[in-house]
């Protein structure tokens, strides 16, 4: 009998060794291509990888030699982009100006030819936009074209231009969209569907949001009925009174999905003329609504409800920070009515925990800018009451309007329409395991069978710790991400049934959608309904938009963070340790509420190495641990505003 052939553990047919995949690049100049075919990403030298750039799709053929899988790049199929926005570096020589872009993710720059040029000395060092225009095989270098000029890098205009051009984002609304939002603006005096609408402009009614808000999308009215009951309005901007389906706004809406906010500015969903005027709930002017209106008795009990357009009049408008000290000195204007929200929103909260609600509540890092939109202090905003208020009057009537769809869905004298659910599934239980094994050597433990009071009580014990923001992080992480769909699965992180987005149609599309299919549900409109799938296919849309939205506002957050480090360079800070790589540790300097990282390399004491679970290093020589939450004192070397890095130095562990 033959003895059987040894398989070689790269078993790849003998005839097939051309594959295709992404490359990525590292900074030394070598790459990865991940392919299907295989487990392992296939390295490629740093002299195989020819004129290809991060990201590109390329044809590869293997070559297996000494044992080891290697490629080489035969062809670039496609492109990730031409585009690159980076910093312009200009050689002044007597009679010529050579320029080259440096691409902070890019492993070469961009050469800046002569002939390309027409730039003056001031430009050196501004952020630009750059095109490749060809990449000569006798050049270790493509060479580009510039196609806009943001301004200096690291200044707070030029970053959000450039970073809105880098995630294909418009600042500027097209003409005719802003057109037809001023003609909608001109027309709106001579709408005359009051008549059938509720009359609420002599209820007393306000808002209560953010001192720098321009755009109100709710108000709130409060009336009292008798000794025992109150009525309470949730009126919210009936914002696709305005928007028509189909039209050109209603198409740059859902283009852009969701407003973005940097601090300091926001670029809106809608046009200024209509998200801070026509839109705006503002204080002493008649405003069309669309309501949630329900009578509630002391106990916190709702009797019945009413949902439909209104009219209303907001008497004021009040910042959180005002309506804090009216609960906290138990007067000022409108105080019952205030206490009376504040009283129902403890209630309505305690309900929700009680329904097994995960009660997560992270500070949001502020800055105060001086007038350059430089920074000049940073804060950390906490939810204070008068946030809860309002958080869960929203949160009760994005309830209350996904539970009227469903229990009267199939109902006599209403239709079966499809609706835009706001969804949250359960978390992914291996990273929850991993959760629990990260928590267990700083003290904490994790019942994995009751998972919910688990993490309430895991966020409990952290609060107040320095390890808190590892810990709640470490949480987010574990959960799934929240997102839009018409298949309701229901909201495991609020403990809902149903829920849905209803109450920020100024700034959100998926809220117009809301606000539409809830209309032609109760006017018995279903020749205006469309398909499941295109609601879903819009549900998905709006996902995306809120996740890029989310991502660009902690980039430039970040941006901030890292110039405001700048004026602390060579201070020592307090951090604790909230992550791994095989050639960092990252730290988060507990002041600031930011992450810095510290070369392995750099740990003086010892060379240290990565251990196998990934979140604890090891020295060779004294064996001492380094683990996740550990408390140690860095020193601030350096800040990259351009990369939004900051690097520190080891300066000890603190027990």
């Amino acid at each position: 009998m033959k003895p059987e052939k040894r398989k070689s553990k790269h078993s790849f047919k003998k005839y097939k060794n051309i594959f295709t995949g992404i490359i990525h690049i590292t900074n030394q100049g070598f790459a990865f291509v991940k392919i299907k075919e295989y487990k392992k990403e296939i390295y490629i030298p740093k002299h195989k990888k020819g004129k290809s750039l991060a990201g590109d799709l390329v044809k590869i053929k293997l070559n297996r030699n000494r044992r080891k899988l290697e490629g080489e790049v035969l062809k670039i199929i496609k492109r990730k982009r031409n585009n690159f926005i980076g910093i312009l570096k200009l050689n002044f020589k007597p009679n010529s100006i050579i320029g080259s872009v440096i691409v902070h993710d890019l492993h070469v720059d961009i050469l800046i030819m002569e002939s390309e040029l027409n730039l003056k000395k001031e430009h050196q060092n501004n952020k630009v936009l750059v095109k490749i225009v060809s990449w000569p095989k006798n050049f270790d270098n493509p060479l580009g074209k510039i196609i806009r000029i943001f301004g200096k890098s690291g200044e707070y205009n030029t970053e959000i231009f450039s970073l809105l051009e880098e995630r294909g984002l418009s600042l500027e609304f097209p003409k005719k969209v802003e057109n037809e939002a001023e003609e909608i603006f001109v027309k709106s005096k001579s709408y005359n569907d009051v008549i059938i609408r509720k009359d609420m402009r002599n209820i007393t009614t306000f808002t209560i949001d953010p001192l720098d808000a321009k755009d109100f999308d709710d108000a709130i009215s409060v009336r009292k009925l008798n000794s025992e009951i109150w009525e309470i309005g949730v009126h919210i901007s009936d914002v696709t009174h305005y928007v028509k389906e189909d039209s050109l706004l209603d198409k740059e809406a859902y283009d852009r999905g969701t407003s973005i906010y940097f601090i300091g500015k926001v670029i809106p969903m809608l046009p200024k003329i209509l998200s801070n005027d026509l839109c705006s709930l503002q204080p002493k002017k008649d405003k069309l609504s669309f309501s949630f209106v329900f009578n509630i008795n002391k106990e916190g009990k709702i009797l019945k409800n009413w949902i439909g357009k209104t009219i209303i009049q907001s008497n004021r408008k009040f910042t959180y920070d005002e309506v804090q000290k009216i609960i906290d000195e138990k007067k000022g204007d409108f105080y019952e009515e205030i206490y009376v929200l504040f009283h129902f929103s403890k209630i309505l909260t305690r309900n929700r925990l009680k329904n097994g609600a995960i009660y997560l509540e992270k500070d949001e890092v502020k800055f105060c800018l001086d007038e350059n939109k430089n920074p000049t202090f940073l804060y950390l905003e906490k939810c204070n009451e008068a946030h809860k208020l309002i958080e869960e009057l929203m949160l009760l009537t994005n309830r209350k309007i996904s539970e009227f769809i469903n229990n009267n869905t199939d109902k006599k004298n209403y239709m079966n329409i499809p609706y835009i659910y706001r969804v949250h599934d359960k978390p992914d239980y291996e990273k929850i395991f991993f959760l629990k094994k990260i928590i267990k050597p700083l003290g904490y433990s994790f019942d994995l069978k009751n998972l919910k009071y688990s993490i309430n009580l895991l966020l409990k014990q952290a609060k107040g710790k320095p390890e808190q923001d590892m810990i709640e992080n470490l949480v987010l992480r574990a959960m799934s991400k929240a997102k839009y769909s018409t298949n309701n699965i229901g909201h495991y992180g609020l403990s809902f049934l149903y829920y849905t987005h209803f109450t920020s149609p100024i700034r959100r599309y998926s809220d117009i959608i809301a606000h539409r299919l809830l209309y032609y549900f109760l006017t018995m409109k279903k020749n205006r309904v469309k398909t499941i799938d295109f609601y879903e296919k819009q549900s998905q849309h709006c996902s995306d938009k809120e996740r890029l939205a989310i991502d660009i506002e902690r980039e430039f957050s970040k941006y901030l963070q890292v110039k405001y480090l700048k004026k602390f360079l060579g201070k020592e800070f307090d951090g604790i340790i909230t992550g791994f790589t095989d050639w960092s540790v990252y730290v988060d300097l507990l002041s600031f509420k930011t992450e810095g990282m510290v070369k392995l390399r750099d740990i003086k004491e010892d060379y240290y190495i990565l251990n196998s679970n990934n979140y604890s290093i090891i020295g060779r020589k004294n064996k001492k641990i380094y683990q996740l939450g550990d408390k140690v004192k860095v020193k601030l070397l350096n800040v990259n505003i351009e990369k939004k890095q900051i690097k520190l130095d080891w300066i000890e562990k603190k027990f």
